[in-house]
């Protein structure tokens, strides 16, 4: 076991930071082995067999390449649940494990009608069914093979979201798709500016969907005005809309909000201090 680590580390030094690496080990270990972090003193290199060599060989591999360490296991956790990803999804973040939980925070033992757009791997639209028992959530995607992946995600986590393959930018069509009216409108959507991809890590660049990413320069707030005037078809009355936005982009996308006619639009920072989430009323 000992030379497994050190060929992990040596094979990883020059790209990934230790700690990232030390967090790759234990994945990778606990994936192939089964075995958790305090297990692994108590084991020999000779412990493994020639299969888990080669299959912790070929991960290592595919970390040397960027690849997302969530889209080699084929999972992630997110809200404390298990979700499968794979390259047709974007794999859930931190941030958006914030904005779940205000949902949940401010909405636990109502029964209520949520519509989540963009739902990708489903993690919103799932977590917030499992946690809000009283809850009906839809969720609407344009992909279909995030759709499969968002219902693999329903299954797996035994919750009950409906699922609608529709595209919001074509939005008299997305209105015909989604039927009736919501108390909660929720959105992770596109939000990544063409110019920033220079800034974009590799594992991202290269691997995660630009389909569920990036929005023309010239028209960064194309989703949000999109799912604005959604809501004024699609959210009942004193509903609430929850965006997850670009940090570049909170005091615009707040006007944009109140020149649709949206009360009480507020501007949230995330845990790192970053405008990362906005709540508004209709």
């Amino acid at each position: 076991m000992t030379e497994t680590i050190a060929y992990i580390n040596n094979t990883l030094k020059d790209l990934y930071p230790p700690g990232e690496i030390r967090s790759f080990t234990r994945l990778i270990l606990d994936y192939v082995c089964g075995l958790q972090p305090h297990q692994l003193l108590m084991c020999k290199s000779n412990d493994l067999s020639d299969t888990e060599k080669k299959e912790i060989k070929r991960m290592v591999e595919r970390l040397q390449q960027s690849e997302p360490v969530q889209y080699i296991l084929g999972e992630t956790i997110f809200c404390g649940l298990r979700f499968l990803v794979n390259p047709s999804v974007l794999i859930p973040r931190q941030e958006t494990e914030e904005l779940v939980d205000r949902i949940i925070k401010a909405s636990t033992g109502k029964n209520i009608r949520v519509l989540d757009v963009g739902t990708g791997s489903g993690c919103i639209a799932v977590a917030l069914s499992k946690y809000l028992p009283n809850a009906e959530v839809t969720a609407v995607d344009v992909s279909g093979e995030a759709l499969q992946t968002a219902e693999d995600n329903n299954r797996v986590n035994r919750t009950a979201v409906s699922f609608i393959q529709t595209d919001i930018l074509a939005a008299e069509q997305a209105k015909e798709d989604i039927r009736g009216t919501f108390d909660l409108i929720v959105s992770n959507p596109p939000y990544v500016m063409e110019r920033e991809k220079s800034r974009m890590e590799k594992n991202v660049l290269l691997y995660e969907p630009e389909q569920a990413l990036y929005v023309p320069d010239n028209d960064p707030l194309l989703f949000y005005r999109t799912i604005a005037r959604l809501g004024h078809d699609k959210l009942n009355k004193d509903g609430s809309l929850y965006f997850e936005i670009n940090a570049q982009c909170g005091n615009e996308t707040v006007c944009l909000l109140q020149r649709e006619g949206y009360a009480n639009v507020e501007l949230i920072q995330d845990i790192s201090g970053k405008d990362r989430i906005i709540k508004a009323w209709k």
